[in-house]
């Protein structure tokens, strides 16, 4: 019962694990890509799974006692906190960990470019505005994937024509 509470790992390290694999997987998930769970392939998927077997042992460091799991999940939740005060506060960090929207169709073509850095196929953004309805990408008049990974459309009979596209940069994200 002793060893239930008995940390064989300093507590001081066990935050400092857990606060580095916190952070570094994290900047790894965001450098994959802008995919919501639902849009995942499946080998997406399985890495996501496996992350997390991958990372335990770097996070408590051998100690499996209660009191270590608790610690970890302290610190895990407590940062999951401090990041989302820090994006809210802070542009840079916001576009450091939750990133920026991706403009993928404007005034009905696609962007290359855009849709390369994220990964997209034609095939895939044509299945994406689909899901909303939209059988053309020459009826889109904007297309920006969020940070969360959802797609953002508006039609071409929606386009607020008086403004022009003084909100839409040209072929880059913003």
């Amino acid at each position: 019962m002793n060893d239930l509470f008995h940390l064989n790992v300093p507590a001081l390290a066990l935050v400092v694990r857990a606060l580095v694999v916190y952070v570094a997987v994290l900047l790894l998930l965001r450098m994959a890509g802008k995919r919501q769970l639902g849009q995942m392939t499946p080998t997406e998927f399985v890495a996501v799974l496996l992350i997390s077997n991958a990372v335990q042992n770097a996070m408590n460091g051998g100690d499996n006692s209660l009191s270590g799991g608790l610690l970890l999940a302290v610190v895990l939740v407590f940062s999951s906190w401090l990041i989302s005060v820090l994006t809210f506060h802070y542009a840079r960090f916001s576009k450091i960990f939750e990133g920026t929207p991706t403009l993928l169709v404007h005034k009905g073509k696609s962007v290359a470019k855009n849709l390369a850095r994220e990964r997209i196929t034609p095939s895939e953004l044509r299945s994406l505005l689909r899901r909303q309805g939209i059988h053309r990408v020459e009826d889109v008049h904007s297309a920006i994937l969020e940070p969360s990974g959802i797609l953002s459309v508006v039609r071409v009979d929606e386009a607020p024509a008086a403004r022009g596209d003084a909100d839409l940069p040209g072929n880059d994200s913003y």
